[in-house]
C-alpha cells in the first residue's frame, strides 16, 4: 500500500499530539503530587461481566493511587452503556453489585470517592439533549470507538444510544465538573469531543469570554498501563474467556494460567516482539512480584514453560489475596453494597441537578 503525503502528515499529527498528551499528563501528575485539591477525577466501566486481572492492574490500582493521593473521586458504573451494543441487559443488577464489591476491594474507599450509577442520576442523562446540538453526525461517525463497534457489527444497524456514545460520555465527564480522566490512549478522541462540547456551549451560549464557565475542560490523564494479554495470546478480554477474574480463587486461576499460550522453547527469554505470549507471563509475574521480567526469566532459565506458569500463578494468587479476601465479605453482605450505591447515587444527583441548573440558566430555560 502506497502511503501518500496526507497519510504522512496524519501519522505526524497524530503522534505530535500523543507527545502533547504525555506531556500534559506529566505535569498534572506533578501538580497532584504538590497539591490534589484542585483536581476532580471521574472514570468508570461498564458492567457487562467480571473484572478481570487486567482491570485490576491497567485501571483499578491506578485509581486507587490517585484517590489515595487526594483526588476528589468519582467512579461511574455505567449500567446504561450496557445496551449500547446489546439487545439485553442480563444478570444487570448482580454485576453492578459485583462491580461495586470489585472497586472496594480493589482499594476505592466510599469514604472518600463517589460511587454511582447511570440509571439513576436523570439530569446526568440530561445533559444529551442540549449535548446532541452541539456535534454533527459525521463527527460522531468519526469516532474511533463508533467506527470500530460498527466494523463489529457484521453490517447490523448501528442504535442511536451507541451513534451518540461518546456525547454520554461527555455528559459522564461534564456532569460532576471532573477536570482530569484516566484514560488509554484509544480514549483520547473522547477527551477531546468532551473537549470540544464544553467549548462549544461555553461559546454559544455567551459564557467562553467570562470569568464562570459553565464547564471546566478535562484533561486526559495517560499513564504506562501495562498491557497484559489474555491467556490465549489475545487482548484479555471479557467477551473471549481468556481472563484471570478478580472473584475467581486459587485453584481456578491456577486453571487459567496452566491453558496460558505459550512456545516450545524452554529458555525463558523476556522478548515481547518475538515471545509475546512468554513475555506476557514474565511480565504478570514482574508486576506481582516486584521483580524485573528479566530478572525472572534469569531465575527460570531452562526450567521450561511449566516452571514460568507456576510462578505466574503463585505471584498473582499472592497479589490477589488480600483483594479476594475483601470481595468476598464484601458480596456476602449486599446491604452494605447498597449503602454505599444509594449515598453515591445521593451525591451524583446533587452535582448533576446543581450542573443542569447552571445549563438551564446559560440557555435562558430558567423558567
Amino acid at each position: 500500500m502506497t502511503t501518500t503525503s496526507e497519510d504522512r502528515l496524519a501519522n505526524s499529527t497524530n503522534e505530535a499530539s500523543l507527545a502533547r498528551s504525555f506531556a500534559r499528563s506529566e505535569e498534572i501528575e506533578a501538580a497532584i503530587a504538590q497539591d490534589a485539591s484542585p483536581f476532580r477525577m471521574l472514570s468508570g466501566a461498564r458492567p457487562t461481566g467480571s473484572l478481570h486481572l487486567g482491570h485490576y492492574l491497567g485501571v483499578l490500582k491506578n485509581w486507587a493511587r490517585l484517590q489515595d493521593a487526594g483526588v476528589d473521586s468519582w467512579f461511574l458504573i455505567a449500567d446504561y452503556q450496557v445496551i449500547t451494543d446489546r439487545d439485553g441487559v442480563g444478570t444487570l443488577r448482580q454485576r453492578v453489585l459485583d462491580m461495586i464489591a470489585d472497586y472496594i476491594a480493589s482499594g476505592i474507599d466510599p469514604d472518600r470517592s463517589t460511587i454511582f450509577t447511570h440509571s439513576a442520576v436523570p439530569a446526568l442523562n440530561q445533559l444529551m439533549l442540549p449535548f446532541l446540538s452541539l456535534v454533527t453526525e459525521s463527527e460522531l461517525h468519526r469516532n474511533p470507538t463508533v467506527k470500530a463497534e460498527l466494523d463489529a457489527t457484521d453490517g447490523r444497524a448501528m442504535s442511536g444510544l451507541l451513534l451518540t456514545y461518546p456525547v454520554h460520555q461527555a455528559a459522564d465527564i461534564l456532569f460532576c465538573k471532573a477536570n482530569i480522566v484516566p484514560v488509554g490512549q484509544d480514549q483520547l478522541p473522547h477527551i477531546e469531543q468532551t473537549r470540544l462540547i464544553a467549548q462549544r456551549f461555553d461559546r454559544r451560549y455567551g459564557r467562553a469570554d467570562t470569568d464562570r464557565p459553565v464547564f471546566r475542560r478535562p484533561d486526559a490523564l495517560l499513564s504506562e498501563a501495562p498491557d497484559i494479554l489474555g491467556t490465549d495470546g489475545e487482548k484479555m478480554s471479557k467477551s473471549r474467556g481468556n481472563t484471570i477474574e478478580l472473584r475467581m480463587n486459587a485453584d481456578e486461576t491456577a486453571k487459567m494460567l496452566r491453558k496460558a499460550k505459550t512456545d516450545a522453547d524452554r529458555v525463558i527469554t523476556f522478548d515481547p516482539v518475538n515471545r509475546p505470549e512468554v513475555s506476557n507471563l514474565l511480565l504478570i509475574a514482574s508486576i506481582a512480584t516486584e521483580q524485573t521480567p528479566e530478572a525472572i526469566a534469569d531465575q527460570i532459565g531452562d526450567k521450561g514453560a511449566g516452571a514460568l506458569k507456576t510462578l505466574a500463578t503463585e505471584a498473582v494468587n499472592e497479589m490477589l489475596a488480600p483483594v479476594r479476601a475483601k470481595r468476598a465479605e464484601l458480596v456476602a453482605d449486599e446491604a452494605y453494597l447498597l449503602e454505599v450505591l444509594h449515598a453515591g447515587n445521593a451525591a451524583a444527583n446533587a452535582e448533576a441537578d446543581a450542573t443542569l441548573d447552571e445549563v438551564r440558566s446559560a440557555m435562558q430555560m430558567n423558567y
